[in-house]
């Protein structure tokens, strides 16, 4: 995705009227966009387009929004955006939990979705910025080896299966072992955005990071939970 090529999004929405306003008002802020409304054609057009971006209503015919994403996830690199009128908090756990990497609750104004999807791909983009990531930097934290070039992490030789958020997220703590960073600076750094004291997508992530490199969730010995500042990443085997 760069400045002279055109953001390409696919809109999985099945509420048509909303579909057409949603891809009027983006495709008149320069993006182009798809719309699929079915759930149960949804994984194979965004694994054969491979969108710049995907905004994944929840509630869907065929197949909903979650089974979704967490279908194409493993073999989809790009940013997905859960798009629904369900507020249980259940559903956003659920979502990000999945690799979704943005969660958005309808109704939504026009403008703040264009906000959350210009902040989605700055963060996309940060990813590739070498002040976010260094290209040559291969980072080795106890058991962990995290090599920025392949942008893939192994644990005691076994590679480990992250999103791109996860392999972000982890990397930049890395980079900074031994430092406890501020949940404000990692918005910053990461997402491009100032923490609003309410967004819990860092602190889910943290989550599922403990999980797959085995930390124990009560007592993690690896990423530490610095209460009312941040996180700590442990150089510990």
């Amino acid at each position: 995705m760069d400045g002279s090529t055109a953001v390409r999004i696919l809109l999985v929405e099945d509420d048509l009227r909303l579909a057409a306003l949603v891809s009027e008002f983006l495709s008149s802020k320069g993006f182009v966009v798809s719309v699929e409304p079915r759930g149960d054609t949804a994984p194979d057009r965004i694994l054969d387009e491979n969108p710049d971006l995907v905004i994944l209503d929840v509630m869907l015919p065929g197949l909903d929004g979650l089974t979704i994403c967490r279908r194409v996830r493993p073999l989809y690199p790009g940013p997905i955006m859960m798009l629904t009128a369900l507020s249980d908090e259940v559903d956003e756990v659920v979502g990000l939990e999945i690799g979704a990497d943005e969660y958005v609750a309808k109704p939504v104004k026009p403008r703040l979705l264009l906000a959350r999807i210009q902040n989605l791909l700055r963060r996309v983009n940060c990813c590739h910025d070498e002040k976010m990531v260094q290209g040559d930097k291969l980072l080795v934290a106890g058991d962990l080896r995290i090599d920025p070039r392949r942008r893939s992490v192994e644990k005691a030789g076994a590679e480990l299966e992250l999103t791109t958020a996860e392999f972000d997220l982890l990397y930049y703590l890395a980079d900074r072992m031994g430092q406890v960073i501020e949940r404000d600076q990692i918005y910053r750094d990461l997402r491009g955005i100032e923490w609003d004291g309410l967004d819990r997508s860092i602190d889910l992530r943290i989550a599922r990071l403990r999980r797959k490199i085995g930390d124990d969730a009560r007592h993690p010995s690896r990423i530490k939970s610095v209460r009312g500042t941040g996180y700590l990443l442990v150089d510990a085997g």
